[in-house]
Formats: C-alpha cells, structure tokens, sequence
C-alpha cells in the first residue's frame, strides 16, 4: 500500500471529521481522529475545535510519548491523545484511529446491551466481535487502559458511556467501520421496536466470522 504525504494525511483527517459530523456520529467539538505518519509521529484532531471548521492545517503532529512536535498557535492535542497513542503501541498494523459518538451505538452501553452482531450477516463478516470496554473517564490514562486489552484482537469496541473507537489500516477502513457499527446499532433498534429479532443460526455465525477473518487481517 503506497504510504500518503503529510499532506494527504491531513486532508483525509480534516475532510473524514465533516463527515463524521454530517453522519451524526458526534457533534460540535466532540470526538477525535488521529493517524499515523510514520513510526516516530502521529497526527491527531485539536482538542476544542468546532468539527466542521476542521482544517488540514489543524491536526497536531505529535511523538508516540505524546509531546507535541507541531501545532498550529493555540492549538494542542486531544485530551484523549492518550487512547490512541495506546492503540498505536499495541497495534503495529493500524494506520488510523477514528473515536466518536454515534448515539444509537452509545445507547447500547447505557442500558447494558451488547453490540447486536448476531442478527445482520455483514456486520459480523466485516466488523467482527465488537466487546464493550469497561467504563473510564474521559481524558485520562484510564481511559487507554480499559481498551488497552481489548484492542489487540478487535478493530471496534464500545466505550462505555462514552461513544465507540475503530482502527484501521487507513482512515476510511476506520471510518466505513464506525458507520457500519452505527447503522447496525439503529437497525437493531428499529427491529426492537417492532418484536423481539431473530438472530442468525449458530453455524452461520461461525461461517461469517471465520470468512471475515482473513478480510480484516487485511
């Protein structure tokens, strides 16, 4: 896979948090994105910009200790700079880090349901497992600590009263994640609304993981 320039990285970043916003995956200055430049830096969003006046020169360069290498005046990273700096360490192959709020996933973590992968057959093929992390409070350590486990082996975890966090091996793998885990998430509540869903057979299931395995080793 041919590696972007700063450059492109940065109109990725910018241009995937509007639409992360148009998706009402989160709103006003919530939610994060960062990706990886090369194996010393990342660029990660600003904490307290507006998300649809995200620009290309916004994201911070940082070093994988979390100092900051280059910011435009005024800004500085994420206070959640420290999941995905985390994320990062435990996953040598992801390349891109999208943390939001989708309502309707969220919800899910409210009322202690687990992320519905038994009933819609791409979402276990394409999303895998998708476990529910403790939950930590936002902006410190504990936040990288409660997915620090759950991350080596899944691509898309719910944080507890806080949202969701995807990873992939670049930014729109992450963000093609985050909107599937979403629209599931919906769908799920709309069958809710209607009777009790019906999920998959057992044997179909395990058909469905074990196909999507290879595709999301990548």
């Amino acid at each position: 896979m041919k590696r972007l320039t700063e450059d492109q990285i940065r109109q990725k970043i910018a241009r995937t948090t509007h639409i992360v916003v148009e998706q009402g995956l989160a709103r006003s200055s919530d939610g994060n994105i960062s990706a990886r430049l090369d194996d010393e830096r990342v660029l990660v969003t600003p904490s307290g910009v507006y998300k649809m006046d995200m620009m290309p020169e916004d994201p911070v360069m940082v070093d994988y200790a979390g100092q900051t290498l280059a910011a435009k005046e005024g800004l500085k990273p994420t206070s959640e700079l420290g999941m995905h700096l985390e994320i990062y360490r435990q996953r040598p192959d992801v390349r891109a880090v999208i943390h939001a709020h989708p309502p309707y996933a969220t919800a899910l973590t409210l009322v202690g349901i687990p992320f519905p992968t038994d009933y819609i057959p791409e979402v276990l093929f394409a999303l895998g497992t998708v476990p529910t992390a403790d939950y930590a409070t936002p902006g410190t350590p504990a936040l990288g600590e409660s997915i620090r486990e759950l991350i080596k082996t899944n691509n898309c975890i719910l944080l507890s009263n806080h949202g969701a966090v995807t990873v992939g091996k670049t930014i729109e793998e992450a963000l093609i994640a985050i909107e599937r885990l979403e629209h599931a998430a919906f769908t799920y509540y709309i069958a809710k609304t209607l009777g009790e869903p019906r999920a998959l057979p057992k044997a179909e299931l395990s058909m469905l993981y074990e196909l999507g395995a290879e595709m999301r080793k990548g």
